[in-house]
């Protein structure tokens, strides 16, 4: 048995649970572990000077429970309830193959994730499509007037320049305004090219 991990990062309102949620049932034996299923209370959240709430940092998230959820799916992925139901035109020879994709906004930047991924996808948008998709969300608790342009911008812009920095660490950078058809070709092509060499 062999277990696969895919990170799906980047942009708020990227795409990225969408993606993931496609790729699974396209997947043999795929599962999904969510970031945003790790944020803290509100109550525990930093506010800055602004009374901006630091929803868009590593401080805001449980990354060690996160970790070892990944970890734990990782030593037993048969006992996570994956659906083990073959996907339609899925080579038989990935049946040996568990996958787990991991979804958030916030993967790449905490070392104790880095070394757990087989593959690393980040979602990108620009400025204005970001802004107008982020305003089309209802979150809780709600952006407050200038949130995006004060915090959620601001933090992207951070984080993705530490990722490109880092010359180690290899991510395909995917162009979030494209079809979700296109970007799911894609993304699919390149994980089933991946496991095949596993398999060699």
């Amino acid at each position: 048995m062999k277990v696969f991990v895919i990170g799906l990062g980047g942009v708020t309102n990227g795409g990225k649970t969408t993606l993931a949620e496609k790729l699974k049932n396209m997947l043999p034996n795929c599962d999904i572990i969510s970031q945003d299923d790790f944020f803290k209370p509100e109550s525990e959240v930093e506010t800055d000077e602004r009374g901006f709430k630091l929803y868009d940092v590593l401080d805001a998230l449980y990354m060690d429970e996160m970790v070892a959820s990944i970890r734990n799916w990782m030593k037993s992925p048969a006992s996570s309830g994956v659906v083990t139901e073959e996907p339609q035109n899925t080579c038989d020879n990935l049946k040996n193959v568990y996958i787990l994709i991991v979804e958030g906004f916030l993967l790449y930047n905490y070392e104790p994730l880095n070394e757990l991924w087989n593959r690393r996808y980040f979602l990108t948008l620009p400025y204005e499509e970001c802004k107008r998709r982020r305003s089309t969300r209802v979150y809780q608790p709600a952006d407050t007037p200038g949130y995006f342009d004060g915090h959620v911008w601001p933090m992207y812009l951070k984080y993705k320049s530490e990722l490109e920095e880092n010359a180690s660490m290899q991510v395909d950078y995917l162009d979030g305004t494209k079809s979700l058809e296109e970007l799911l070709s894609y993304v699919y092509s390149d994980i089933i090219q991946e496991l095949n060499k596993l398999r060699e």
